[in-house]
């Protein structure tokens, strides 16, 4: 299970924030090879990423690249594949083929590697039980600029209308037995109190931890998705309850049931 919290993308065309990104403070890099590199840059671009990730000591950070779909993304597999490499993250996955397609090519050069599927169309929302099944999948995300365009909505002005979309993201993740959704970027990273407030309603829907442009938005996901020291006493005090004699209620008044120890347990692997 990753413990990563924060996940701080990098253009891939920009190697000279590579080893910055990796001492911000986030859980784990993204170098991206998609939409943040020109199409003129693509292979100079996959040349520095698996130069770097070959030669990185990433530590206790995982590092993960965002490759390319479509005709490019085997190249961009086979480049950036490497021991260090904790997985890819496929953009516009649209079916579960595309997942078997991946998870071939890395059994063959990165067997240990984890993939996460972005999910940008009507089409792959209504096919995420059976993308997030495939091989490899670790969590599921959702591309929702890419998503409120197919899907003709306005996301930005109003994250409601992304309601419907981010519920069932949460749902076929739990279904699957997967961990818990990555919150979407927001490309708004000079208003931390707007980042703060969306990435909170994010966490009680579901949602655990989030992708980041700017390392000014990595402390403030953190805050959101990291248990408080009191959130661990009371999560530590509902299972000792529990293993000393199963007691009906916790410190509050409130009846400890299955669904209760199972939400202490989750703030325990959190923290």
């Amino acid at each position: 299970m990753s413990g990563a919290l924060t996940y701080l993308y990098v253009p891939g065309d920009m190697p000279a924030r590579f080893d910055k990104a990796l001492a911000s403070g986030a859980d784990a890099v993204v170098l991206d090879l998609e939409d943040a590199v020109a199409l003129r840059d693509k292979d100079s671009a996959r040349a520095e990423v698996a130069s770097w990730v070959a030669a990185c000591e990433p530590g206790d950070v995982e590092v993960w690249v965002r490759v390319n779909p479509g005709p490019l993304q085997e190249a961009d597999i086979r480049a950036v594949a490497h021991p260090r490499l904790t997985g890819v993250w496929l953009p516009k996955v649209g079916s579960p083929d595309e997942i078997a397609i991946a998870d071939r090519v890395l059994a063959d050069v990165c067997p240990h590697a984890a993939v996460s599927p972005l999910l940008e169309t009507g089409a792959a929302l209504f096919d995420a039980l059976a993308i997030a099944r495939g091989p490899r999948v670790r969590f599921l995300q959702i591309g929702e600029a890419d998503l409120a365009v197919d899907l003709g909505i306005d996301g930005e002005s109003d994250p409601s209308a992304l309601l419907f979309a981010r519920s069932q993201v949460v749902a076929a993740s739990a279904a699957a037995g997967l961990l818990p959704p990555l919150g979407a970027v927001s490309r708004n990273f000079r208003d931390l109190d707007a980042f703060t407030a969306d990435t909170q309603s994010l966490s009680r829907l579901g949602f655990v931890g989030r992708a980041c442009i700017h390392p000014a938005q990595v402390p403030a996901a953190r805050t959101v998705f990291e248990p408080t020291p009191e959130d661990v006493t009371r999560a530590r005090a509902v299972l000792s309850a529990l293993e000393s004699g199963g007691a009906g209620v916790d410190q509050d008044g409130h009846l400890i049931d299955e669904a209760v120890a199972k939400r202490a347990r989750r703030v325990m692997e959190r923290a």
